[in-house]
């Protein structure tokens, strides 16, 4: 018997993985804003940046599942090698780069806000927006790490 769409996509180990990477990921991230800054910040599970990055933790799982079980020369690989390294690209360049001018002109918005005074009151911009490369490298190595386990050793 054939198995149904459901089942295959139960049964997707290579997405899974990755769905696990991402979480993990995010799970840390509470974990090491506890431990680091002594706060507990569960809303910080849902919130892009910080260290780790899901998003590379989630294409470098995928990538490296897809290595082990297809192969480096397969068209697949080269599919998902492409995609995570513009994912990658994107999280520590344009995505980085919007965090940092939501910063300046939150401070901008600030000033102003001294200087004006009468209803000058804009809501602040989403800071956290992108990686810095050790954010991204963590993510990655997360990644390759949970796929290994996933692909490897289970």
């Amino acid at each position: 018997m054939t198995p149904s769409p459901l089942d295959d996509l139960l049964g997707n180990r290579w997405l899974w993985t990755a769905v696990l990477a991402s979480t993990g990921a995010q799970v840390l991230k509470v974990l090491l804003i506890l431990l680091l800054e002594r706060r507990w910040r569960p809303e910080a599970f849902m919130e892009t940046g910080g260290m780790p990055s899901s998003h590379s933790a989630m294409v470098a799982a995928l990538t490296t599942g897809v290595a082990l079980t297809q192969g480096l020369g397969s068209p697949l690989f080269a599919a998902c090698a492409v995609f995570a390294l513009i994912v990658m690209y994107d999280a520590t360049g344009v995505r980085h780069s919007s965090g940092m001018q939501a910063r300046l002109l939150n401070d901008l918005v600030e000033e102003l806000r001294t200087v004006v005074r009468e209803g000058f009151a804009p809501l602040p911009l989403r800071v956290l927006l992108g990686h810095t490369y050790l954010e991204v490298l963590v993510g990655t190595l997360l990644g390759v790490g949970m796929a290994w386990v996933a692909f490897r050793v289970l």
